[in-house]
């Protein structure tokens, strides 16, 4: 009986323990999935293997951490990182070769732009003289008969019968007459005084003669001759080309009128035109060199003379004056020109236009770096001129970069990721 209730009673306690086991072991597997669970977020988070402080019991905190500052509850500085490394393009010497690969220096060089535009030989407006009378009258006698015709400084133009002008030189002889007579006075003192008078009068009447455009040598032949000329002789002012004539035979005449037109063709000018995107580099003084089809065994230089305060509204250009010697006249109004203007720009940090990529968003070189490398660098460019192209940022002075094929070293790194469509 006894051993019977004993059994019974260990049999119990077996299960009993059975049972703790149980639970200890459901337990500790709980405990190292956390443990496992927490190891792996740690290593995804932080990239460094470990075990989070406190995950396992009886573990011992991490040690505090103390940071030097400047006071007190400053925060912790981060510890600095490396600067990553521009990306690199590799291309082996041998390749280089087979592409056709050349590299220059970038430098500081001088820079000239060259406008290139055509020109019109025109008439140097300064040159031009218009005749024209400032009396009343009719021609009577026409000595230029063709539009064209040269004539010099004095020649006679045309011959005008006006009465108001005869009447004029009448009234100067019978003055002149007046003032003889005046000296024929025994008196003397009335005769100085009628002298003196008649002196005046006759001085007036000369005046008068001459502000009808007179010359000197025709009011002497009147008082020579001591008759009044029925028609006046109208000279050329200036030695010239005939370009305009209105002038008829017989035809009336009023103050003012154009006659003729008369143009010195020894200097010529030649506008040319100037876009407007090229006149920030025109400057008065520039020189031109200036050639026509016509006569292709010479050329002219020229400075720029003058440069027009407007802009035309269909071509969006602004003329430039530059005046010519004409020796012998061989260059003709409404001819055509070819103009090329040389700026020279001054020293600028260039290289040349074949070795920048233009993606139409950015503009990429590629530098050498040496042992076969290259580097993809961003740069900003200026001016552009002769082939060479100004770096405003982006380059050194010193650094190499790929001129020809740099197209295809291009390729080759978008080929293999290191730069980015």
């Amino acid at each position: 009986m006894c051993m019977s209730s004993r059994y019974v009673q260990t049999t119990k306690k077996g299960k009993e323990m059975n049972k703790k086991i149980a639970f200890l072991a459901v337990v500790g597997g709980i405990v190292l999935a956390v443990l496992f669970f927490s190891r792996d977020t740690w290593m995804k988070t932080t990239g460094q293997p470990g075990v989070p402080a406190g995950a396992v019991a009886g573990s011992q905190a991490a040690p505090e951490t103390h940071v030097h500052g400047t006071g007190a509850g400053e925060p912790a500085t981060e510890p600095q990182t490396e600067e990553e490394e521009p990306p690199e393009i590799e291309i082996p010497p041998e390749k280089q070769q087979l592409i056709g690969v050349r590299t220059i220096e970038v430098s500081r060089k001088p820079l000239e732009e060259t406008i290139r535009t055509v020109g019109i030989v025109e008439y140097d407006e300064r040159k031009l003289a218009t005749v024209s009378t400032k009396f009343e009258g009719w021609i009577e006698r026409l000595y230029v008969d063709y539009t064209g015709k040269y004539v010099k400084k004095g020649d006679p133009l045309a011959g005008i019968y006006s009465p108001e002008l005869f009447s004029t030189q009448q009234e100067f002889l019978n003055l002149l007459r007046w003032s003889r007579q005046g000296r024929e006075i025994q008196d003397k003192t009335v005769s100085d005084m009628l002298e003196r008078d008649a002196r005046t009068i006759v001085e007036a009447a000369r005046q008068r003669l001459r502000l009808w455009d007179i010359s000197e040598e025709q009011i002497r032949t009147i008082e020579q001759t001591g008759e009044p000329m029925r028609t006046l002789i109208i000279q050329s002012p200036v030695s010239g080309y005939v370009v305009q004539k209105t002038a008829l035979m017989g035809m009336r005449v009023m103050p003012g009128e154009r006659l003729f037109e008369i143009a010195d063709l020894s200097t010529v000018w030649i506008l040319s035109d100037i876009f407007e995107y090229e006149l920030p580099l025109v400057r008065v003084g520039q020189v031109a060199k200036i050639s026509l089809s016509y006569f292709p065994d010479r050329e002219f230089s020229s400075k720029i003379e003058y440069i027009y305060p407007t802009i035309a509204g269909e071509t969006k250009s602004a003329k430039v004056r530059f005046t010519v010697p004409n020796p012998g006249g061989r260059l003709k109004p409404q001819m055509f020109t070819n103009v090329a203007v040389k700026i020279p720009l001054g020293m600028r940090l260039s290289i040349p236009e074949d070795a920048i990529i233009d993606t139409g968003t950015k503009q990429v070189v590629y530098v050498d770096k040496g042992e076969g490398y290259f580097e993809p660098r961003v740069i900003s460019t200026g001016i552009r001129a002769g082939g060479m192209a100004e770096v405003l940022k982006g380059l050194e002075a010193g650094e190499k970069v790929a001129t020809s094929a740099a197209f295809l070293i291009d390729s080759e790194a978008k080929l293999k990721g290191v730069v980015q469509e």
